[in-house]
């Protein structure tokens, strides 16, 4: 009883004491104590300033938006006994639409004014229905010319990276970048029509494709912006080989206290070849188009 007693009656004084180091680390000086305080005035100039980064350098940031895209998609899934897959073209021999439009959504935390974290996820969602112009072997399928074929692609990307500024001015900043995409997909095609089912084949996949890559933002005017970042890489892991690059630009307007918005291009390109029990062939895919989307940022900075 004694115990808890004292531990109820600590609490609140270590709460305070954390309280007041934190204070007293944002603003340069020390109030736990008369004497600290004392002391930390006569080493920070009473004119000190927080260090100050681009307009646009926020604590937490989160955007969504709409990207419009551009896809251009090759796969060939090769089956069972040596049988190799038809390199097929999804948009001209399978019918898919090469335009389509998808949401997008990315959080980025400042650890620092010149450390940061992304998250960020794009989603696809495509089918078509379409009569065959050529043979085609998917797996352990071939399909005949003029069969009417059900086929889709489906595709999460998320992708994390940590970036560093080594130049953070107020009105620019550029550094370098780490980190991964991580591919998330699943295809395939099945008879559709009389023949309906009695022939389906159906593949997926997830690739980690890890990035490095450089970034930066300019301020052209007290509200405007262009950003832009560049990342690529070649790497093969296990039984997955993957290339990756990937690039974006964009035009961030401050519209209020906490609202930006933007419009910009982005593109991502990368080839995997792959054997796996779930998916043995291999896959190129470029979405590339202009966005827009909206950013709502908050949070305490420790930075002007």
């Amino acid at each position: 009883m004694k115990t808890r007693f004292v531990l109820r009656m600590m609490l609140p004084v270590v709460a305070s004491i954390f309280s007041l180091n934190v204070h007293a680390q944002e603003t340069g000086t020390s109030t736990s104590s008369t004497s600290t305080t004392t002391v930390e005035t006569q080493q920070a100039p009473a004119n000190y300033e927080l260090p100050q980064a681009p307009w646009w350098v926020s604590r937490f940031k989160v955007s969504a938006g709409l990207f419009f895209v551009v896809n251009n998609t090759n796969v060939s899934i090769n089956g069972t006994g040596g049988r190799v897959g038809t390199d097929i073209d999804l948009e001209s021999d399978l019918g898919f639409k090469k335009n389509t439009v998808n949401f997008l959504g990315d959080f980025q935390w400042r650890i620092s004014r010149r450390s940061r974290i992304d998250l960020s996820w794009v989603s696809l969602r495509r089918k078509s229905d379409h009569t065959l112009q050529r043979d085609i072997t998917f797996g352990d399928n071939t399909y005949h010319i003029n069969s009417r074929v059900d086929a889709y692609f489906n595709t999460d990307i998320y992708r994390v990276s940590y970036g560093y500024a080594f130049l953070s001015k107020p009105k620019y900043e550029a550094g370098v970048l780490i980190g991964a995409h991580v591919v998330g997909l699943g295809t395939g095609i099945s008879l559709s029509g009389a023949n309906i089912n009695t022939q389906a084949e159906r593949y997926s996949i997830t690739a980690p494709l890890p990035d490095v890559g450089v970034w930066g933002g300019y301020a052209i005017a007290p509200r405007w912006a262009i950003q832009g970042e560049l990342s690529w890489l070649q790497l093969t892991i296990d039984d997955v080989k993957g290339r990756i690059w990937s690039g974006s630009l964009q035009v961030t307007y401050h519209i209020i206290a906490g609202l930006d918005a933007s419009v910009g291009y982005t593109g991502l390109n990368f080839k995997v070849d792959a054997t796996r029990p779930h998916f043995n062939g291999d896959l190129k895919w470029g979405y590339n188009g202009p966005s827009i989307s909206a950013s709502y940022s908050f949070g305490h900075k420790w930075w002007r």
